[in-house]
This record gives C-alpha cells, sequence and structure tokens, in this order.
C-alpha cells in the first residue's frame, strides 16, 4: 500500500513543471563574483598574517596583583 502512494506521488510530481525563477543575470556570473568577493576576503585575511612578526617577544613579569597570578613562575 506505502509503495503503491510513493509510485503515485512520484508520477504525480514528475508530471508537473514548475517554472524557475527568473535571474537577473547568467548563473556564471554569480560564480565569478562570489569568487571575486571570496578572493578579497582572502588577501585581507592574508595581511594580517605578520601580525606576530612586529615585535619580538619578551618574557611576561609575574605581576603580583594580578587576579590569577602565574603560579608556575620560575622566577626569571
Amino acid at each position: 500500500m506505502l509503495l503503491a502512494q510513493i509510485a503515485t506521488t512520484i508520477s504525480a510530481a514528475g508530471e508537473e513543471h514548475e517554472e524557475l525563477a527568473p535571474l537577473w543575470t547568467e548563473p556564471w556570473v554569480f560564480g565569478v563574483v562570489m569568487f571575486g568577493i571570496l578572493m578579497v576576503l582572502l588577501l585581507i585575511t592574508f595581511s594580517y598574517s605578520n601580525l606576530g612578526n612586529r615585535h619580538t617577544a619578551t618574557q611576561e613579569h609575574a605581576d603580583p596583583h594580578r587576579q590569577h597570578p602565574n603560579k608556575h613562575d620560575t622566577g626569571h
């Protein structure tokens, strides 16, 4: 019984042809524009990749006034 209902539903769905929504430009333009946007975002992200190299790394000093002081301080 269930298989007959599924077959009827599939055959009824095959008879209807819904009209697709109109696009305001060619479909490949959407892909090119999206690719361009993602490339700009990639370049923006890549431009921040050298922020860690601006200053030399220094050891953090032990501050007794911090709320959670470093309990593993070796005294250096």
